[in-house]
């Protein structure tokens, strides 16, 4: 079985911490002991030498015993009164150790003279091996930490892996959505598990390696889950950083450890999660090689298929970086399968959602597809939170239900950023973000091959006073030409709105983010995407390469001075058409300019069904709030942390320099 790591119980103390605790009452308790026991034995006090002086010149001194020659253990003849009592017995330091002229006075009085070595007590002893003791206990107690919990010393080369027993609560495949080929991939591989007969009949054989492949969020590890749950065979659990220590070899000694055990519960499922902390590429590189984490690696794979024969150990990772992945690690008869688990669909975003809300009270006006549809590109993680954040929005609003409204919102927080109300705006810069917002407004609504207009409005999020955002009505893998100048035309509407409203004096900065995304758009249209006339289909651009996973570390020019002043001369052409065009759009819809800027003041946020409004010339209709119950106070609830992901198509004024 797996060695799991120990788990301290709460409120209680680590193993090591107990060990240290009792080897210092261990020496701590005869220590206490044997110096109160030596306190209580001590019958005799210890008198002034002035005191022994006169009583040995009045012959009141029977008998002394001389300890180690500094010490006088004496017995006087009659009591003498010492510090209010009377005693006959006494002790006395001498002034000059082992002095002659002392024993000729006790051998004048006939005093009986006794010698006995100096005395030596256990309190004495203890005192001195403390320092020791000490050091001991924290050498012990250091070992045990840098074992994270080890058993026994030396056990730095253990597998970490922690085998998913049957009382361990269970995911399973019905509680994943959004990935249904990567669970069709998986289900083949539990089926081979359950019964190999069926394939290997026909000459199959038990596939090596899954690795899942794809952006952070989209479920690997929860698919990983799904698996341990369904296979009902031996699961053993790992990340990729575990294997890698300060000490070289020990990595390769946990990956050998790791199989060993999967051997012995074959078959078997070995999960490694983020395995590209062991598997990067193997080169120096400009950082340099590092010793331990490609001996691991080289370990591993001779695991997975070298001389000896692992049968019935199959073994998937995850990892959202294959492209740093050793290619060796990615071979066939290693890793027989790169399983691709991408963000997910219209489709598969409905599965998510409706996983995720199918235990909280929804009202009846939310809409699980109108919310998928206005979500696209959102991982996993990113609509968990989401449904998360609308739970959490919903009870500090005091609602009984969570509302469309709530997910409306806590969709915005999520992808733009929570509300900065707190920002306080004189009512000069209000209207220009307004009409700032609006021109970005006019222009996804004007020009063709624009998304539709999602939202609009001036309350300040994150870094931007104002935000206008698109959101495509399906999925899309690709962009047409058409697209890419209407969002061009977009990006430079606010900019053209505040000149013509405000003229060029009064133009601020705010625009500077519009400018950084329709310049970089603008530059991959001609280098890139092979848009362009003049420059035609070529890709014109440096090549640009991981100079730490071990290739070129200098780049090459690919092309000439003449080429490049050509490029530069076609995106500026491409950048002015943009902007001649957001000019003309403005122009033409100048009183749809003024009607927008004007509810945007007046409403500060502006939905697609309100923008339709305006573009019939009709008034908005008052809004209306979702019911709540505000019988108790709701408590004070601290939102998840946040995901912000940014839309499609965003524009709006950033705050000033100054």
């Amino acid at each position: 079985m797996a060695n799991a790591p120990q788990q301290q119980k709460p409120g209680g103390f680590s193993k090591a911490s107990r060990t240290l605790s009792l080897w210092v009452l261990a020496f701590l308790v005869p220590f206490v002991f044997f110096q109160m026991t030596t306190g209580r034995n001590e019958q005799s006090p210890l008198v002034d030498y002035s005191v022994y002086d006169t009583q040995l010149g009045a012959d009141n001194i029977s008998r002394v015993t001389i300890v180690g020659g500094t010490k006088i253990n004496g017995e006087f003849k009659n009591r003498v009164l010492v510090e209010g009592r009377e005693v006959r017995r006494f002790s006395v330091l001498l002034p000059v150790p082992n002095s002659d002229a002392e024993l000729e006075r006790l051998r004048a009085k006939q005093v009986a003279i006794k010698a006995e070595p100096p005395r030596v007590s256990m309190g004495t002893i203890l005192l001195q091996m403390l320092p020791w003791i000490i050091i001991i206990g924290i050498w012990v107690f250091l070992l045990r930490q840098m074992q994270a919990g080890g058993n026994k010393a030396f056990s730095f080369g253990k597998s970490k892996a922690k085998l998913l027993s049957g009382d361990t609560p269970k995911v399973t495949f019905a509680d994943v959505a959004g990935a249904d080929e990567a669970k069709v991939e998986l289900r083949e591989i539990i089926e081979f598990l359950k019964d190999p007969a069926k394939f290997t009949k026909l000459g199959g054989r038990l596939p090596k390696g899954a690795l899942l492949v794809g952006p952070p969020g989209t479920g690997k590890t929860l698919l990983a889950k799904a698996v341990a749950g369904e296979a009902g065979r031996p699961f053993f659990s790992m990340s990729g950083s575990d294997f890698v220590e300060m000490f070289v070899g020990v990595g390769a000694s946990r990956v050998r450890d790791l199989f060993e055990q999967g051997k012995a519960n074959a078959p078997c499922i070995i999960f490694i999660d983020e395995i590209d902390a062991v598997g990067r590429h193997r080169g120096a590189g400009l950082g340099g090689g590092h010793d331990e984490r490609e001996q691991t690696l080289n370990q591993l794979l001779v695991e997975m298929d070298g001389f000896e024969s692992n049968d019935g150990v199959i073994l998937i990772a995850a990892t959202n970086r294959p492209d740093v992945l050793d290619p060796a690690l990615l071979r066939p008869g290693r890793f027989d399968r790169q399983i691709v688990v991408d963000a997910p669909d219209l489709k598969g975003r409905i599965g998510i959602l409706k996983v995720h809300v199918r235990n909280k009270p929804l009202a009846a006006d939310v809409e699980i597809e109108r919310l998928a549809r206005g979500t696209p590109g959102m991982a996993g993680a990113d609509l968990a939170n989401l449904v998360n954040e609308a739970a959490l929005l919903a009870a500090r609003r005091n609602h009984d239900k969570i509302y469309m409204v709530d997910f409306e919102d806590a969709k915005d927080r999520v992808m733009l950023g929570a509300e900065r109300k707190s920002l306080v705006m004189r009512e000069e810069e209000r209207r220009l973000t307004a009409f700032h917002e609006a021109g970005h407004a006019v222009c996804a609504i004007r020009v063709k091959g624009n998304d539709p207009l999602h939202k609009v409005t001036i309350v300040p999020r994150g870094r931007a006073l104002g935000l206008a955002f698109t959101l495509p009505e399906d999925d899309r893998v690709s962009v047409t030409r058409e697209q890419l100048e209407a969002r061009l035309v977009m990006s430079y509407g606010g900019r053209v709105a505040e000149e013509l409203v405000f003229g060029r004096d009064r133009v601020t900065t705010g625009a500077a983010s519009d400018i950084q995304q329709a310049t970089g758009i603008a530059r991959r249209y001609v280098s890139q995407w092979g848009l362009s006339d003049a420059i035609g289909p070529i890709l014109v651009g440096d090549n640009e390469q991981e100079v730490f996973l071990g290739r070129e570390l200098t780049s090459r020019r690919q092309v000439s001075e003449r080429t490049a002043q050509q490029v530069d001369d076609e995106v500026s052409r491409v950048i002015n058409e943009a902007y001649n065009r957001a000019v003309d759009t403005l122009t033409q819809h100048r009183p749809l300019l003024d009607a927008i800027a004007t509810a945007l003041l007046e409403r500060e946020t502006l939905t697609r069904e309100d923008i339709a409004i305006l573009e019939k010339g009709e008034a908005l209709p008052p809004r209306q709030e979702p019911p709540s119950t505000p019988a108790v106070p709701a408590p004070t609830i601290v939102p998840a942390p946040e995901a912000r992901r940014v839309p499609p198509v965003i524009g709006g004024p950033e705050p000033s320099p100054a």
